[in-house]
Order: structure tokens, then C-alpha cells, then sequence
């Protein structure tokens, strides 16, 4: 199979490259700096713009997981743009380069996360639950998913994947967290009783494999393991893990001040079920947090992330 991807030199986009060329399709990456892709993403050729691809080149499916980082800094009006731009706009010129194709993909599976549901409180959530709408994250998600919704008006299967914080060993949020937990300086954030779903980057690129190749998925799909998680739990066990304390809390009204309303991604959360994967088939490898960490870390640490 043809596979174009966006976003294809980040975390996901990385580990789908490595296990699609396993299995022997043919990747293209669209990226601002193509010619670092055969290296970031081993058996994939990178373009610098869509109309690098010829009629014989043209994608079966399209992977839209492109995106600035949205918790790397906070959320300025020029950052803003630019977590919109690096999503939305970019998005859109996709779906618009689709249209125009006389041989179009057979499948679009476009990237959102789960602050499209906004901070959903201790509520039980899945893909039947309402948008958040209150916050810049889940206006956001919402602009997104409506770009990519667009790709049925040219006959495509679109799938809408929200994703939770990514646990992985090669970066994401836990190599935001290692450092500081390594120091003793870890602890829970504001309460801990904010719910904390997440993935383990295995079932993130099962799942998408999964939902490539099952032509009944449509629609959104939330890409979370079965089992959430407190803040103060998600603390424990990597504090665990990593065999260090974790007595250090972090309290709200700190992290509203330096964050404003990004702070909204550490103090609000989702109690989420990934419902409609589970109806489709799809075998979560990683379903608790502590053996997600324990694979993720197996030695402690000792020879994960530097």
C-alpha cells in the first residue's frame, strides 16, 4: 500500500514509519525538511510539497498527524497561530489537495486528541460524548476534525483519532516528566484527583494499523488504554518506576499563574473509554498503567531515556 503521512518525523509518526516498512509499504512523508525523513523514518522518502507527487506516486491512504507541540510552551497569541496553522490550515490544504486528485485516497485517518472533550471532569466519556468547546485545546480539536470531516465530500473513509499522552521511551511526555522525578522533584499536580488517560505508543500504532485496515471504522475513535488514571496514581507509578520519591505537588493556583489557560492540559482531564476500538476488534497490548511503565522502563530507568 501507498501511505502518504504528515507529521511522520514526530513520536507516532516515527514508530508507524518503522512498522509499516516492516511490512513492506511504500511511505512518503510531507515534511518542511524532507530530506532529514530517510533518516528520522527508515524506508520513507520525504517531499517538501504535495505536488512533488506524480500520478503514479499518488497515496491509497492518507496519515494526517501533523502539528506543533501543543504543551511545549504557553499559549501566546502568536503560539496560537501557530498550533493553528500547523493543524487546521494545514489540514485543510490537504483535504483541498485531495479534492483535486483524479485517483483519490481510499482513506483518511487525521490526528486529534483527547482535549476535544475539555477538561470532562470525574463524567465517564466516549465517542458519543459532546465536544468541551470552552477552551482554546478543544476549540482547536473541533476546527480540526471538521477539516479532515470534509475529506467524505471526495468519497473518502475518514477516521478521527484522539490521542492521549503517548508513553513511550524515545520522548513525549515522559521525557518531560523524566528529569524532574529523576531530581526528586516530581509529584502530583494541583489535587491529583484529575483523571489521566493515556496510550503506550505499541497500541497507538496497533490501533492505527488496526483502523487502516478495517474498512467498517469511520468516525472518531478515542486511542486511550481501557484503564485511566488519577494525576496522583499516574505520579505513584512513575515515581515507582523510576524508583524515586515523588513528594514535590505542584499546586493549582501556581500553575494557572505561570501557564494561564494551558494549564488547563495538567489540571483538567478526561475519564475516557476507548468504547468504539473495543467494538471494532482491537486488542489493547497495554491496558494498565504500572506494566505499561514497567515495559516502558525495565530497569528502572537505567537504560531508558537519557
Amino acid at each position: 500500500m501507498r501511505i502518504l503521512l504528515t507529521g511522520g518525523t514526530g513520536l507516532i509518526g516515527r514508530a508507524l514509519c518503522k512498522d509499516w516498512h516492516a511490512q513492506g509499504h511504500e511511505l512518503t512523508v510531507w515534511s518542511r525538511r524532507p530530506q532529514q525523513v530517510p533518516a528520522l523514518c527508515g524506508g520513507a522518502r520525504g517531499i517538501a510539497s504535495l505536488e512533488g507527487l506524480s500520478g503514479d506516486e499518488l497515496p491509497d491512504a492518507v496519515v494526517n498527524l501533523a502539528g506543533a507541540p501543543i504543551a511545549d510552551r504557553p499559549w501566546t497569541a502568536r503560539r496560537r497561530k501557530l498550533l493553528w496553522d500547523s493543524r487546521v490550515t494545514l489540514t485543510r490544504t490537504l483535504v483541498d489537495w485531495i479534492g483535486k486528485q483524479q485517483k483519490k485516497p481510499e482513506v483518511l485517518i487525521s490526528g486529534s486528541a483527547v482535549g476535544w472533550y475539555g477538561d470532562g471532569g470525574d463524567r465517564p466519556l466516549d465517542e458519543s460524548s459532546p465536544p468541551g468547546r470552552k477552551d482554546f485545546g478543544s476549540r482547536l480539536c473541533i476546527a480540526w476534525e471538521q477539516e479532515a470531516e470534509r475529506a467524505r465530500e471526495h468519497g473518502l473513509r475518514v477516521v478521527l483519532l484522539r490521542t492521549a499522552p503517548v508513553l513511550s521511551p524515545e520522548g513525549g511526555m515522559l521525557a518531560r516528566l523524566q528529569l524532574p522525578f529523576r531530581l526528586g522533584l516530581g509529584g502530583r499536580l494541583g489535587n491529583g484527583r484529575q483523571w489521566m488517560p493515556w496510550i503506550h505508543i505499541a497500541d497507538e500504532v496497533g490501533l492505527v494499523d488496526h483502523l487502516l485496515r478495517s474498512p467498517a471504522c469511520s468516525g472518531p475513535f478515542n486511542a486511550c488504554a481501557p484503564q485511566p488514571v488519577r494525576n496522583a496514581e499516574f505520579t505513584r507509578e512513575l515515581a515507582r518506576v523510576l524508583r524515586r520519591p515523588a513528594i514535590l505537588p505542584a499546586p493549582a493556583w501556581v500553575l494557572r499563574v505561570a501557564l494561564g489557560e494551558m494549564s488547563i492540559l495538567l489540571l483538567g482531564g478526561q475519564r475516557l473509554e476507548p468504547r468504539r476500538a473495543l467494538e471494532s476488534g482491537y486488542q489493547f497490548r497495554h491496558e494498565e498503567l504500572g506494566r505499561a511503565l514497567d515495559d516502558i522502563y525495565p530497569y528502572g530507568g537505567g537504560s531508558g531515556m537519557a
